[in-house]
């Protein structure tokens, strides 16, 4: 066995009980390689970095009955510029939960990617999935580990959102820079176009949303928040480029195609025709 060791290279640390945390095992073996390391290392120099990297923009969550919707434009800006026009800012966290990114671009993916591993490294030494709850605490504890980043202007924003078995409901939690958790209710977004599509589902949001109704509620939103905020990208109809929309419910998390969000956005872009600013809500 020892002989099995030292060729393979692995340390002790490789072949003990360890925790299930999987950041707090890779902070054992390799902590240079988490992303809140660099700025401790002296990586970033001094200074802000913000201009270095594409920023992520509008993400959007809602829940309806039986499940929760998350939704995300496909820009990428630095600057004044669209650096990217078909970035990916939602994806599935694990088999029932949903997170999405706001704000330098890269990091946030890297951040998703390590969240992702997080979940999986946990179920797989615990033989169970961890609770919503605690997937919103262990995403707190990881965004905590990249303040120094966000110091430097390389701050990023997750959303996250899913399906909870023990309560039967979505659930949505929001945070800011330093690791704080929020839960919201109903709905929420994040990004540079948040105002304007939290605004805009406002006025659109019932409680009793079937999951198409959620879907359209949140491109409507997306749609809106486009015409407002130049850093959120709307529907690109000759590319074919929608927003990425993903669910989570009791049967599990589900990218919506995109020749599905073609539809929805046929039916926003018709509807637009007549009445530019959207669907009216009710005055009472």
């Amino acid at each position: 066995m020892s002989d099995y060791r030292d060729h393979a290279g692995l340390s002790s640390t490789f072949l003990r009980a360890g925790t299930s945390s999987f950041t707090e095992f890779v902070s054992l073996i390799a902590p240079q390689t988490l992303p809140g390391a660099r700025v401790a290392s002296g990586a970033l120099g001094t200074g802000s970095a913000a201009h270095l990297t594409a920023h992520a923009t509008t993400i959007l969550a809602l829940c309806y009955q039986g499940g929760v919707v998350m939704a995300g434009d496909r820009r990428a800006t630095a600057g004044n510029m669209i650096a990217q026009n078909d970035i990916q800012k939602v994806f599935a966290a694990d088999e029932q939960s949903l997170i999405g990114i706001a704000g330098a671009a890269g990091i946030g993916i890297e951040l998703i990617g390590l969240f992702q591993l997080e979940l999986e490294h946990y179920e797989k030494i615990e033989g169970a999935p961890l609770s919503t709850i605690g997937k919103a605490n262990r995403l707190s504890t990881i965004l905590r580990q990249n303040l120094g980043l966000a110091m430097q202007g390389l701050a990023a924003v997750p959303l996250f959102a899913g399906w909870d078995d023990a309560e039967g409901r979505g659930r949505i939690f929001s945070y800011d820079p330093v690791g704080g958790r929020y839960e919201e209710r109903a709905y929420h977004a994040i990004g540079s176009g948040s105002i304007f599509a939290r605004g805009s589902v406002k006025k659109l949001y019932r409680d009793d949303f079937t999951a198409e109704e959620a879907v359209l509620a949140a491109l409507q939103g997306l749609y809106d928040a486009a015409e407002d905020d130049s850093a959120t990208g709307g529907p690109d109809l000759a590319r074919r480029i929608y927003p990425v929309v993903w669910t989570a419910s009791l049967d599990g998390a589900e990218r919506i195609g995109d020749d599905r969000v073609g539809e929805f956005i046929d039916q926003i872009v018709a509807g637009r025709r007549t009445r530019p600013d959207g669907p009216a809500a009710p005055v009472l």
